[in-house]
């Protein structure tokens, strides 16, 4: 593709992703009409996805940056419900969608409706991931759409890999067919836990942010490659190495961290906003090769793919949340559920750009391949528009239980308070230590630091400016805000004055940058 086209679709993409920001609209959903909008305007060259780019180059990242921001603890509370939708709903969703669209598409033979099948089986991960978060839905349901996210796409892949072998005559039979499973899944996995320690080391190691960070970029794509390699799951092993790396971050050198988290939120935004366009900008491809259909049979077949698609999740979420609850053992270790919970989750079973580039990766020598990417681009547009535009009104009308943000705040509190307690015991000490003598100012200095640390919290739950509306913390934030923004300006008359030079200015603004990060940081937590 020309370097045009290209900057033309990142810019794009993030001016329309900027502008959901201020619509209660989420940004996925605006993008994919904007994409699909663009596609018939006059000069817009064709973004056909190609599967050797959008697998390895574009999923790598996403699930990455995904699974290191998902919590190793809550997963592992929740492992029974996001194995039960990653690796059963998925092999269950192939076989039933395919069957369905076996038996509604007289041109489709019993594997090639498989194939369909397991392209379309996986929710999307960058969907389910930036709709819950919009939403701000229970912890517990957000961790589960996610952990699902993370490895449903390895399930899909090799279901698909599995029928499509049966498609085109080269299967090996069932045994194969799961040895090939066990490979991949088992494989991937041994392949980000060989990976994951070595890597924690050298990123531990490292003490310069810019090597580090450029190890950060480069992680996603060696675990992927080195799985792939071996003919195992890269996606496995990308959500194995990222979420132990997450877990242990707090062990690499903070200012790697601050970097780490700046250019990972900057991928991330770029990666979702393009993938999303992308999936609109198909439209044109996928109906130039739909000319030897009827237009109202592809229809008809494209309304049944989507409710089977639609139906099948129900019938496995519902059985899925409460047949194991019949074990007492169950019932005591996890939280009670009631039905509005399944309902969200049913609903929430948007298909994203991994169904697309799958289905792009289909053979041409497959029959009815140009139907297999219609029904894809139909149910993908389908279940991104109408599920997602619906789950909004739909959680706002069952009524679910908000995050209980004072509860968190004196949760926040608490910790901080015997952190605190902890460094004023150490900073005692170490005073006390001949080699570590400050003078009263100083001293007293870090025990101001440390205290304003405490109370922070603390007065977040206090009584609220009422004149402003704020609490007492953030007038602080705002007051020191504004002394750091005159400093900063005289800084710049200095410059401008020729008093300073513009190596000393840089200098003393990124002491100013420093100190107004940290308000700020303070601020969005």
């Amino acid at each position: 593709m020309e370097v045009l086209p290209l900057v033309a679709l990142v810019a794009g993409s993030a001016v329309v992703a900027g502008a959901a920001r201020w619509t209660r609209v989420p940004a996925p959903l605006l993008l994919v009409a904007a994409g699909l909008m663009a596609a018939y305007i006059p000069g817009v060259p064709s973004y056909a996805l190609d599967p050797h780019i959008v697998l390895p180059l574009l999923l790598p990242p996403l699930l990455y940056t995904a699974a290191v921001d998902s919590s190793y603890l809550d997963l592992r509370a929740n492992i029974r419900p996001v194995a039960l939708l990653s690796v059963g709903y998925v092999l269950f969703a192939t076989v039933a969608v395919g069957y369905v669209a076996y038996l509604a598409v007289p041109a489709l033979s019993l594997p090639v409706a498989l194939v369909l099948g397991a392209v379309i089986a996986p929710p999307d991960a960058v969907a389910a991931t930036a709709i819950a978060r919009k939403l701000g839905l229970p912890n517990r349901i957000t961790t589960i759409l996610q952990g699902e996210s993370l490895v449903n796409d390895a399930t899909a892949i090799t279901a698909y890999k599995v029928a499509l072998a049966a498609a085109v005559g080269a299967s090996a039979g069932w045994a194969g067919g799961i040895a090939e499973f066990l490979l991949a899944s088992v494989g991937g996995v041994g392949v980000g836990l060989v990976l994951m320690v070595p890597i924690h080391h050298l990123r531990k190691r490292l003490r310069e942010p810019l090597l580090q960070n450029t190890l950060s970029l480069l992680i996603p794509f060696v675990a992927y490659a080195a799985a792939e390699r071996v003919h195992a799951s890269g996606v496995l092993a990308v959500v194995v190495v990222a979420l132990y790396l997450g877990h242990r971050n707090w062990q690499v050198d903070f200012a790697t961290r601050l970097q780490e988290e700046a250019v990972w939120r900057m991928v991330a935004f770029i990666l979702e906003s393009v993938v999303f366009a992308l999936i609109g900008l198909q439209l044109p491809v996928v109906l130039k090769g739909l000319a030897e259909y009827e237009g109202w049979d592809a229809a008809w077949y494209a309304l049944v793919v989507f409710v089977a698609v639609v139906v099948a999740r129900f019938v496995w979420v519902f059985p899925a949340t409460f047949v194991p609850r019949l074990s007492e053992r169950i019932r005591t270790r996890e939280p009670d559920t009631s039905w509005k919970s399944p309902v969200v989750v049913g609903w929430a079973g948007m298909r994203g750009v991994v169904s697309l580039a799958i289905a792009f990766s289909v053979p041409i020598s497959v029959p009815h391949r140009n139907l297999i990417l219609f029904l894809t681009f139909t149910t993908v547009i389908g279940t991104l528009v109408v599920q997602g535009l619906t789950l909004p009104p739909l959680i706002r009308l069952l009524r679910l239980p908000q995050r209980d943000t004072q509860a968190e705040t004196l949760a926040e509190a608490q910790a901080q308070n015997e952190a605190s307690r902890s460094a004023e015991d150490r900073l005692a000490e170490l005073l006390a230590e001949p080699e570590n003598a400050l003078p009263p100012p100083l001293a007293e200095r870090l025990r101001t630091v440390m205290e304003r640390r405490r109370n922070a919290v603390w007065e977040r739950l206090g009584e609220v400016n009422p004149v402003t509306g704020e609490s007492a913390d953030d007038v602080y934030r705002r007051l020191a805000r504004e002394m750091i923004a005159a400093e900063r300006e005289v800084f710049v008359n200095l410059r401008d004055d020729r008093r300073i030079d513009d190596e000393m200015l840089r200098s003393l603004l990124r002491r100013l940058d420093l100190e107004e990060a940290a308000a700020y940081r303070e601020e969005a937590a």
